[in-house]
């Protein structure tokens, strides 16, 4: 089993942590991450985009002009495509871009993603991150000792009302409970900072 260090949220390690091998120490699948983003990305899309053809735009009601003797090119009318202020052909509609995974597809990503983390060594783990008030301070100081840069996901056991509200407006961090954990996530930050109990949490879910 990897063997983590566990800081507190000055940025004292405190203890050492064991991590299961089942969840934190497989071979990352690629394809299958990559399948999950995709699969999360288009998942996000409204898919509301939409054009007007020939049939929706006003007016073209009558022919323009007589089908022969003109030396014009014969025309229906004057919302044809070819026609300024004409329909679109072929353009977008409402559509829906969603469709799903495997089960043990998403579940293989997901480990995978989790294992990717120890592997890169971004992987922070916290001895326990809980707040006493609404407090954005205490989360920068937090990652600061942390020695984290660029973007950061804090996971906590539960959904934390004030661990949510104290980093909602530091730029580049994102917080999110166990249950709401995603493959996306884990893959679009640099940092990934967990709480002990979060750990124990993920193991208890994925390790089956």
């Amino acid at each position: 089993m990897a063997t983590v260090s566990v800081f507190d949220m000055e940025g004292k390690k405190v203890s050492e942590t064991e991590l299961n091998d089942a969840v934190f120490g497989i071979t990352p699948n690629e394809a299958v991450m990559h399948a999950c983003v995709v699969n999360y990305l288009a998942n996000q899309r409204q898919g509301t985009q939409s054009t007007l053809t020939r049939t929706e735009v006003s007016g073209g009601g009558r022919k323009p002009y007589r089908q022969k003797g003109t030396g014009h090119a014969r025309q229906g009318s004057i919302r044809a495509p070819q026609w300024y202020h004409g329909g679109v052909a072929l353009g977008p509609k409402p559509r829906s871009y969603r469709f799903s995974l495997n089960k043990k597809v998403r579940r293989l990503a997901m480990l995978s993603a989790l294992s990717l983390k120890v592997q890169d060594e971004t992987i922070r783990v916290i001895d326990s991150l809980s707040l006493e008030s609404y407090k954005t301070k205490t989360i920068v100081n937090m990652l600061n000792a942390l020695g984290v840069s660029g973007k950061a996901l804090i996971v906590t056991a539960e959904a934390d009302k004030l661990v949510y509200k104290s980093a909602a407006n530091i730029p580049g961090v994102k917080t999110a409970a166990v249950n709401t954990l995603n493959v996306y996530d884990i893959l679009n930050y640099d940092a990934f900072i967990v709480s002990k109990g979060a750990v124990a949490k993920i193991e208890e879910v994925y390790a089956k």
